[in-house]
């Protein structure tokens, strides 16, 4: 018997590639979600293409006409997500805060992927302070949302390596990588009521460190 699928919004502001992994997995036949709306606060992020090649229905919903009123913008956001009837939201680079309204409204029900491993840098501009702070380890998270910036459960987690002579940019793509991996798990395990389940004890990280140099 086919499983019921969880309707999934995804929330934009950019580029759109967690959003792209999503797709990806969703298209297996046994993925417990299907991404049905896809939202954009900004009219030129690139992934509401992604969504409209992928045949998802987009919406919008540009917070600037709007101007500091941000429970009108996001009322008109709950009320698209209503009328698509869906179960969970993702925020994939959605760059907009929500307010402690909407959090309670959809309560237990927004996931989102955020670049370091918390709760270390929450926030923003991550990478560069994972490199100014001199971490060994950085990597991304996905969690719950809640009224706190970052600070929801965890629901997965993934590490990189710093190395030496990395830039922003270079660990960006690296811990990018990663988000894509576990941000598709995390959602099937969440929408299959599996989110919970322990790691097995012979659990390891599935990108551990670099082999160390033979020594000379």
């Amino acid at each position: 018997m086919a499983c019921v699928k969880k309707r999934v919004a995804v929330l934009i502001s950019g580029r759109g590639s967690n959003l792209a992994a999503l797709l990806r997995a969703a298209r297996r036949p046994d993925y417990p979600a299907e991404i049905v709306l896809v939202i954009s606060n900004n009219p030129d992020a690139s992934g509401l293409k992604i969504a409209g090649a992928a045949g998802v229905t987009t919406a919008v919903i540009d917070h600037r006409p709007y101007r500091k009123d941000r429970a009108a913008h996001e009322a008109a956001v709950g009320a698209a997500l209503d009328a698509a009837k869906v179960d969970l939201i993702c925020l994939a680079g959605y760059m907009r805060l929500f307010t402690p309204a909407i959090v309670l409204k959809y309560k237990g029900r927004i996931l989102n992927v955020h670049p370091s491993l918390l709760p270390a840098f929450p926030g923003l501009d991550t990478h560069a302070r994972a490199l100014a702070a001199g971490v060994k380890l950085h990597g991304c998270t996905v969690h719950m949302v809640t009224d706190r910036v970052d600070d929801g459960p965890i629901l997965a987690q993934a590490a990189v390596p710093v190395l030496p002579g990395d830039t922003e940019t270079v660990l960006a793509d690296r811990v990018l990588v990663q988000e894509h991996a576990i941000y598709a798990r995390a959602l099937a395990l969440f929408a299959s009521g599996e989110a919970g389940t322990p790691p097995d004890a012979a659990a390891s990280l599935a990108n551990p460190l670099p082999p160390a140099p033979p020594a000379a």
